[in-house]
């Protein structure tokens, strides 16, 4: 079994106070500012879209490969919603826009691919309780 670390520490009230995240070669600030306004700084959210998009992507190239179609590239972004609920701040949905580079598919086959890496890459069966959405486009 692998397991995958990261960390955060916050210092001070949180109107007021400031963390720092860490995993991996990345290091991050994060506030109340960068994560519900248009503070500088990183924030969950947008931790957790990178680490969706990276999981997808590699998906959706497995998948790709393993039917005898390497892509050239896959590349996705991915939007994270948190809307204030009334049970409190809360992750509603994911959109994923990805476009690859593939010789020889056709649209209709490589949407099949995305869907089923939409589906089943490991991220976003961890949020299984969350709306995920795809655009995927051959370039």
């Amino acid at each position: 079994m692998l397991v995958r670390r990261a960390s955060a520490t916050w210092h001070g009230s949180i109107g007021e106070g400031h963390g720092h995240m860490e995993f991996g070669d990345f290091e991050g600030s994060y506030s109340v500012a960068s994560r519900f306004e248009d503070g500088e700084g990183t924030n969950p959210e947008e931790l957790l879209g990178a680490a969706h998009a990276g999981c997808f992507s590699m998906a959706l190239s497995s998948n790709l490969s393993a039917a005898g179609h390497p892509p050239k590239s896959v590349e996705t972004s991915a939007q994270v919603h948190i809307d204030k609920l009334e049970a409190g701040w809360t992750v509603t949905r994911v959109h994923l826009v990805t476009k690859a580079e593939v010789a020889g598919l056709e649209a209709e086959a490589f949407q099949e691919f995305a869907e089923d890496a939409k589906a089943n890459c490991p991220i976003s069966r961890a949020l299984a309780g969350v709306e995920i959405t795809l655009e995927a486009s051959l370039s």
